[in-house]
């Protein structure tokens, strides 16, 4: 298993803030907060920090209805009703009705991994603070079968947030924090050569000026993310679409706006431009 210090992989273009962020809660063996708007990498981090250090990732998507406890395991009462009734199985032997959830499973590991707590948010008020008193136990006992799990080693642990609600003082004050700030030009080429190592320079240039433009306009309800411009240099590549034209005409905004009304919006704004540069023309 490698040791060492995360510094994003091929695939994952990691800032020096975000580097540090990671490599110092890795070393505090606390769990690594991590917000930032949709599109900045937030899930994709863990997969990379994974990759980085040579350990397997465990995900556990949180909703609404989840609970601390069910990450710990879940004892299948309803299966082992069935089997009674119907004889499909050994209705005495409770362990096999009882499984692990994600957090369980990190605990029970043999080795170190990396899970990650996606949208965290997302559960009641109550879910971080008992989530952090069971990483800070890291062991649990399952009374249905007598036994204890504990952890071998303090799992890697990456927890997602789209700041949906506030989270409490006490879980903040736990966990090392970081935002993801949304790529600057430079480190956005960078993602996106990942994705297009071939892309004509020019076109890239134009691209970006464009999506750069979009996501500035005033009132848009969702601002495109990395993903959007990825695909957008895709589609504009594929269609063969002249690079001079692309800041002016913004062909397949559809791939870029995924709302009605962010599309009226950059349309309104096309139409303002196009009647200044006539003005302009008239003038001079």
């Amino acid at each position: 298993m490698s040791t060492s210090a995360f510094r994003g992989t091929s695939d994952y273009i990691a800032s020096p803030d975000l580097q540090a962020a990671v490599n110092v809660a890795v070393s505090l063996e606390r769990p690594l907060l991590v917000r930032g708007e949709p599109g900045t990498g937030k899930t994709l981090l863990a997969e990379a920090v994974a990759e980085s250090l040579g350990m397997r990732l465990i995900t556990w998507p949180v909703k609404s209805t989840t609970r601390a406890q069910d990450g710990l395991y879940v004892y299948d009462t309803v299966q082992r009703l069935y089997d009674s009734q119907f004889g499909e199985g050994d209705p005495a032997d409770v362990a096999k009705y009882i499984r692990l959830g994600q957090l369980g499973e990190s605990f029970a590991a043999p080795e170190r991994v990396v899970l990650v707590i996606d949208e965290v948010d997302k559960a009641d008020l109550e879910f971080p603070n008992d989530l952090l008193w069971e990483l800070d136990r890291m062991s649990f006992h399952i009374p249905e079968t007598g036994e204890t799990v504990s952890a071998k080693q303090r799992p890697v642990v990456i927890i997602t947030s789209n700041a949906e609600k506030e989270l409490p003082d006490a879980f903040l004050r736990r966990c090392v924090f970081h935002y993801i700030a949304f790529p600057d030009p430079l480190q956005m080429e960078q993602i996106v050569r990942v994705h297009h190592p071939n892309v004509e320079e020019v076109l890239l240039r134009q691209a970006m000026e464009g999506f750069y433009l979009l996501r500035e306009l005033d009132g848009l309800q969702k601002r495109p993310s990395t993903s959007e411009l990825v695909d957008w240099v895709q589609a504009l590549a594929v269609a063969g679409v002249d690079p001079d034209t692309i800041v002016d005409e913004l062909p397949f905004m559809g791939v870029v706006l995924k709302k009605q009304a962010d599309l009226d919006i950059a349309r309104r704004h096309m139409a303002i431009r196009a009647r200044r540069a006539a003005m302009q023309q008239e003038k001079s």
